[in-house]
């Protein structure tokens, strides 16, 4: 059948099975599976009133934390392990957390479960469990003092960050163990090294020789500040096995205190070894580090080693003093693997800089901002020759008046970047005079430092009278980092008694740089400067602690921390609760971190910042260079609760809907992504109508959960989700999240896996109703090799649609699925390229059509667009969609490979849509209850899809009966007259032709005809019938010429006339569906509701009488679509359906044996329950059609060998002379029966173990025409006598020796669909049967046959293949007797 989709009214669908839940107890909490493609499996629930927040993997084994008390009827508290090859769930030992838990990590290195929560042992609201030993312990901090509400880790993974509403308190005096916080951590740092800030080298000469040749990796520039993490664009590599030589040169003077190197990690890459020599003096420098691995200090010169451990970020090599120099010389002289290369290089700093030409002053690598100057009066730039060769100083000058006040003279101001607290020297660098030849001019100056820290400024008066360049300490002391509120200035003016006489009545200023040397990174103060407190007592933090993974340190984080313990980022907790002040962190509480790669941490939660510059921002807040950092328009104006890194975006969820400074309209509604290196907010479409409790990513998609019912779009339409929705990063959209789901969820996992598991991820809330299939009204089928067919949902998100006539108003009730009967049958049997077969232990006018509340698909055709390549999905219904940055409706082309959906190009369908059929032209056939805006149609357009346009002019529109509207239910071509259409449903005429129900649309002349005359009604469904599709099937309410109701009709092209099938009085009401079985007219199938309308009905038409297939359906059921489908095996052979295909019923169907189901599977004797489907609110839904792509589809008719003759001469070998008297007995038998009658025959089974192979088709008369020969019997035949008597008797009749056996003849193909051998208990004689399919009749012996052929059957006693006659031609011959009724 090629490609299948399946479409209807649901968002959600399964496979039925009476053991799945599909509605659940909200007073629990419920745990659920997420495959990779989003198919949903319930795991387990709690116990009533527990909740799940938490869990992660170590080891294969699933670690599930709440408040519980049980989980899957094993009794436990608060955390449990979860297996899943075994699905046993465990309880973790005794001793476990006694309260709530909130948060867990998972620590595989250390075989360590971290959890934390609002419990008191084994630790304050924090514990560990080790998965070697089996044991609970409290950490080696003790605990918090508050609620835990998040663990993650940093970038490198090598710590843990704790957040919640929890204080720390630290110890004054100095801290020996935190580097500086505004880099990224490295142990190859010292917390004097990472104190240095990098020599800006963007405008310096860098050359690596010699280089790899691959682009990506041979940019020198890259590694100088590296933009992302190891690898192409951020490392530079040398040639293979060769070392390198790399050149760094400024042309001015810079005092360097030593480089930072950062090593590749890439396989089969890495340097060993190096040494640097500075440049102009060429002097091979003497290198200080710590060793990564003990930490102590080491000293090298040549072959200095680089560590090849790729959790060192990188090493800081310091000179024993600052070295003036105009740049250093890098050689790289040892190697692994295929070359040796590097992923940072930086040159340090003595500490700080500032420059007097404000262009010198670019942006150091890891400095929010570069130095900067400011200045009053005017200041011109002057040139001169330093002490240095080749290298050129550049000053500011500005001359005054001699005998200008101070307070009026000129002055100029430093601010330079200070990246972390310490001990400096600040010196500030004249230029001497005679290079510059104004020594007359100079004059003395005074300098004011403000270096924060609670000291006060310091000023002192320095000469400018200098002959030569020196470099002038003006403070010794501590420094405050800078900040958003503080930095460090050193400002110079004219001092009050100036000294020397001026030339010309004029002074002269000279501005040139301001350094400042670290002389010790050991100074503590209370904040970071983000604040501007500057306590130097007991620290005292909040909702932030950071605890290195391999500390060994014991102390106790509910009291007082020794400094010694407090790392670089504890300095967070200390800004926050400096930030928000003591009353506001009694209510505030910090629920998520995380931490870019760049180093930037991420805080989120419920708060307010109250003091300094960062006042009013709310609820997000970053951490960088030292100090908090209010993101774009003041943070978000709600809580967040969760967030989801993915590279430079971070997506936030929460109960926000815009930033505290509004910016987006409010449609940043309970998510939000925030771009790290713009510091812009992006919206996730308009959000969601509700409250996200966690968000996770899973490849690029961001998976959000919460308790909300809808996504929305910036086009203003809405699809309806129960909780969890899927943001595909991608393509920028909400899309189908591939599960259906109803609930309020407290949890969803990042994307994970398992061995030998398909669990991706883990969802946990309080459910009402699941499926393990979400879809907005369709999926796509297809073989997957195991039990199911593989299920592939609409990969887009529907909206509602404007329209509202197919919609009626639906009761919240939950809908529960009542699975009973023959569930367990489901997977024994398979359906090819379809189904995996499952077995099983008012009035007379239309009844309504089902509601089709949007968003629902009610119809669907395949076409292969040349543009694209791709075979793509045009579907239709009463639903909207959003495409190119409009919104659609009715309609879509979906492209299953890329799962987009475009819409129809000009006018748009104002209404539902309810068929659909595409030609060889490319021409869409759309039909429903619709108009076009903008043009003439009703209820019926053409579309040419290849102009991308729609064809008002070439066709006349409908026209409905009087008080009624025009509805298209049917659009259908067939073979036997090509270049039409057939368009059938409820309308009066379609342009001036009067043709009622159904008419026929000439694509050639485009023309309307009418098919016959006299036909009148409603139809609701249409198949057809004969090997050429000759005969068309209407189903309806009907009546034909002379006022016949026949609610099943049929009309023949060829005499272009109308008759009833059967008698019309046998169909119990108005029929809403039909199916001919492979184009046999005398095998159809019928659906619809009775005329009282109290129950529904499915009969079968067997070429006499038409019959009830099963017991009544109850009222509720609403079949809407019949079709026969192909098995991969084959089912117990009937006499109503063949055994290698079954009937597919369609709609929403009841029954007693099973309850209620989407579709339903028919074998001609049992109904199975395959498919499942619920609406978003809950209640049952039901499928409105399955489409193929194969126009033409047919069951296959086998191929049957001419067995025949390889019989005879079989036979003709093994008997000799007994062969030629045994086809005298043919010939004879044959003239004989041209005389014979016979009785009409009583239904009985036939032999169900048919193959596909033909059987020894003449056996039975070889048989026949020998017995009088061997056994001497004088009739062909048993007589009828002796059987009655011999069944009178209670006696079985004498066994004849030749009639066929397992050992002496083949089986059918497909078994026979009447019982065999009732002719030889009666009076010899004829009976009349009908050809169901058609048959070559190439063997020898054989008669063919055509589909609907009236033959007369003289002989059927062999099971396989019966004696016929052709009544018009009389010519004879065998048949199958499968292809008989």
């Amino acid at each position: 059948m090629g490609q299948v989709g399946l479409t209807g009214v649901f968002a959600g669908l399964d496979f039925f099975n009476s053991s799945t839940p599909t509605s659940f107890d909200p007073s629990v909490s419920a745990l659920l599976s997420r495959t990779p493609q989003g198919a949903l499996t319930s795991i387990a629930t709690t116990n009533s009133g527990g909740s799940i927040s938490s869990a992660c993997a170590m080891n294969d084994v699933y670690y599930i934390a709440g408040s519980f008390l049980s989980i899957a009827n094993t009794s436990t508290s608060y955390v449990v392990s979860y297996l899943p090859s075994s699905g046993a769930f465990s309880a973790l030992g005794s001793g476990g957390p006694n309260g709530p838990v909130s948060a867990v990590y998972c620590d595989p290195s250390n075989d360590n479960l971290w959890v934390g929560g609002h419990f008191s042992s084994p630790g304050p609201s924090v514990a560990l469990w080790n998965s070697k030993s089996n044991a609970w312990s409290a950490p080696l901090f003790k605990g918090l003092d508050g609620q835990v509400m998040s663990i993650t880790s940093n970038a490198s993974d090598t710590s843990l960050f704790f957040t919640g509403s929890f204080t720390t308190s630290f110890s004054g005096g100095v801290t020996n163990n935190s580097n500086n916080p505004n880099v990224p951590y490295s142990q190859g740092a010292s917390p004097f090294s990472s104190s240095l800030v990098p020599i800006p080298l963007q405008d310096a000469e860098v050359v690596g020789a010699p280089s790899s040749t691959d682009s990506q990796f041979s940019n020198i520039q890259a590694i100088l500040c590296p933009a992302g993490p190891d690898g192409p664009g951020n490392t530079w590599l040398a040639a293979p096995g060769s070392a390198a030589l790399i050149t760094v040169r400024t042309f001015a003077a810079m005092n360097a205190y030593g480089v930072r190197i950062g090593n590749t990690f890439l396989s089969g890459y890495g340097t060993t070894a190096f040494s640097v020599t500075s440049i102009p003096d060429n002097t091979v420098q003497s290198l200080t580090y710590v060793d990564p691995s003990t930490g102590q200090n080491l000293t090298c010169t040549s072959n200095c080693p680089l560590s090849t451990d790729a959790s060192i970020l990188y090493q800081d090599f310091l000179f024993t003093t600052p070295v003036s120099l105009t740049g250093v010389q890098i050689t790289l002289s040892g190697w692994k693997g295929t070359a040796l290369g590097l992923h940072m290089l930086q040159l340090l700093s003595s500490g700080a800089f500032a420059s007097a030409i404000d262009s010198q002053n670019t942006q150091s690598c890891f400095a929010p901002n570069p130095s900067n100057v400011t200045m009053t009066g005017t200041w011109s730039p002057k040139n001169a020759n330093t002490d240095i060769p080749g290298t050129l100083q550049t000053v500011l000058v500005s001359t005054v008046s001699v005998g200008t006040p101070a307070s009026q003279a000129p002055t100029f101001t430093w601010m330079p970047y200070v990246s972390a607290s310490g001990q400096y020297v600040v010196n500030l660098v004249i230029p001497g005079c005679n290079n510059f030849q104004d020594c007359a001019l100079r004059t003395s100056v005074q300098i004011t430092v403000f270096p924060g820290d609670g000291s006060q400024p310091f000023v002192s008066t320095v000469s400018q009278q200098v002959p030569n360049d020196v470099t002038v300490p003006v403070y010794s002391g501590p420094i405050v980092p800078s900040s958003s509120s503080f930095v460090t200035t050193v400002t110079m003016s004219l001092a009050d008694q100036p000294t020397g006489e001026g030339q010309d009545g004029q002074y002269e200023l000279v501005a040139g740089n301001v350094e400042l040397v670290l002389t010790s990174a050991n100074v503590t103060s209370a904040s970071s400067g983000g604040n501007g407190s500057t306590s130097l007592g007991t620290q005292h933090g909040f909702g932030f602690f950071e605890w290195p993974l391999n500390s060994k340190s014991t102390v106790d984080a509910t009291g007082l921390l020794p400094n010694t313990s407090e790392t670089a980022a504890d300095i967070i907790g200390v800004d926050l609760y400096n930030a928000l002040g003591a009353a506001n962190s009694n209510f505030a509480y910090i629920s998520a971190a995380v931490q870019h790669p760049s180093g930037i941490i991420f805080l989120g939660g419920s708060f307010t910042l109250a003091t300094g510059s960062l006042s009013g921002t709310a609820n997000i807040v970053a951490y960088k260079q030292g100090s908090l950092f209010s993101l774009a328009n003041g943070g978000l104006n709600g809580a967040v609760a969760s967030f989801a890194l993915y590279g430079d975006e971070l997506y936030i969820g929460g109960s926000f809907s815009d930033t505290r400074t509004p910016s987006t309209q409010g449609k940043l509604m309970g998510v939000a992504m925030y771009n790290v290196k713009t510091n812009s907010w992006s919206t996730l479409g308009a959000g969601v109508n509700g409250v996200v409790a966690s968000i996770a990513l899973a490849d690029t998609s961001v998976q959000v959960a919460g308790n909300f019912t809808e996504t929305m779009t910036l086009t203003g339409s809405s699809s309806t989700v129960g909780g969890f929705a899927t943001w595909n990063i991608t393509s920028s959209s909400w899309v189908n999240s591939g599960g259906f789901v109803e609930g309020n969820f407290t949890f969803v996992s990042n994307g994970t896996s398992s061995s030998g598991q398909e669990v991706s991820q883990l969802l946990a809330g309080n459910i009402q109703t699941m499926a393990k299939y979400g879809a907005t009204g369709m999926v796509m089928l297809s073989n997957s090799g195991n039990e199911d067919p593989t299920v592939t949902p609409l990969g887009i998100q529907l909206g509602s649609s404007a329209n509202t006539s197919a919609s009626t108003s639906v009761a919240q009730k939950r809908y529960n699925h009542h699975r009973r009967g023959p569930a367990t049958w489901l997977s024994h049997m398979k359906i090819p390229a379809l189904f995996r077969r499952q077995a099983s232990t008012g009035s007379s006018t239309l009844p309504p059509l089902p509601p089709a509340p949007a968003p629902a698909i009610l119809a669907g055709v395949f076409w292969s667009n040349s543009t694209s390549s791709h075979e793509v999905a045009i579907i239709g219904g009463n639903f909207t969609f959003s495409a190119s940055s409009s919104s659609s409706q009715a309609i879509a082309i979906y492209d299953p490979v890329t799962s987009t959906a475009t819409a129809l190009a000009g006018d748009q369908i104002n209404g539902v849509v309810r068929t659909l059929y595409v030609d060889t032209e490319a021409h869409l056939y759309v039909g429903g209850e619709f108009n076009l805006t903008g043009a003439n149609a009703n209820g019926f357009a053409i579309y040419d899809l290849v102009g991308q346009q729609w064809l008002t002019t070439i066709i006349q529109p409908m026209q409905a009966l009087p008080g009624s509207s025009v509805v298209v239910r049917s659009v259908t071509a067939t073979s036997y007259k090509p270049d039409t259409i057939i368009v059938a449903g409820s309308f009066a005429q379609a342009g001036t032709v009067a043709c009622q129900g159904i008419c026929l649309f000439d694509t050639t002349l485009n023309q309307w005809n009418a098919l016959g005359s006299g036909m009148q009604g409603d139809i609701s469904s249409v198949s057809f019938a004969g090997s050429n599709q000759e005969l068309l099937v209407a189903a309806g309410v009907i009546t034909l010429a002379g006022g016949t109701s026949a609610n099943v009709a049929q009309y023949s092209f060829a005499n272009n006339t109308w008759t009833a099938i059967g008698d019309p009085t046998m169909i119990p009401g108005p029929v809403t569906a039909v199916e001919v079985n492979n184009g046999n007219s005398s095998s159809i199938f019928a659906a619809g509701r009775t005329i009282d309308g109290s129950s529904s009905f499915m009969i079968f038409w067997d070429g006499v009488s038409w019959y009830n297939v099963g017991s009544a359906f109850p009222a509720n059921s609403n079949i809407s679509q019949l079709l026969m489908v192909p098995l991969q095996n084959t089912h117990s052979s009937n006499s109503i359906v063949e055994s290698d295909r079954m009937l597919m019923i369609s709609g929403a169907v009841s029954d007693s044996t099973f309850g209620s189901a989407s579709l339903v599977l028919f074998d001609g004797q049992t109904f199975i329950p395959y498919l499942a489907s619920m609406t978003a609110q809950g209640t049952l839904g039901y499928v409105s059609s399955l489409f193929y792509s194969i126009a033409n589809f047919s069951f296959s008719q086998q191929s049957f060998l001419a067995t025949g003759i390889v019989i005879l001469v079989s036979i003709a070998i093994a008997a000799g002379v007994v062969f030629l008297l045994a086809l005298i007995g043919i010939l004879w038998t044959l003239l004989s029966r041209r005389d014979d009658k016979l009785t009409r025959y009583e239904n009985e089974e036939e032999d169900e173990d048919s193959i596909q192979h033909r059987p020894s088709s003449l056996l039975e008369h070889i048989n026949a025409a020998t017995r009088t020969t061997i056994l001497g019997t004088p009739n062909l035949f048993i007589g009828a006598e002796k059987e009655e008597a011999a069944r009178e008797g209670g006696v079985e009749p004498e066994g004849d020796p030749f009639e066929p056996d397992a050992s002496n003849y083949l089986r059918a193909a497909t078994p026979s669909d009447a019982v065999v051998g009732t002719m030889a208990t009666e009076e010899e004689g004829s009976r009349p049967a009908h050809a169901r399919y058609s048959f070559d009749g190439s063997g020898e012996g054989e008669l063919p046959l055509t589909a609907g052929m009236e033959l007369e059957i003289l002989d059927d006693r062999d099971n396989a293949w019966w004696y016929a006659r052709h009544p018009q031609t009389g010519r004879e011959g065998v048949v199958p007797a499968s292809y008989l009724y």
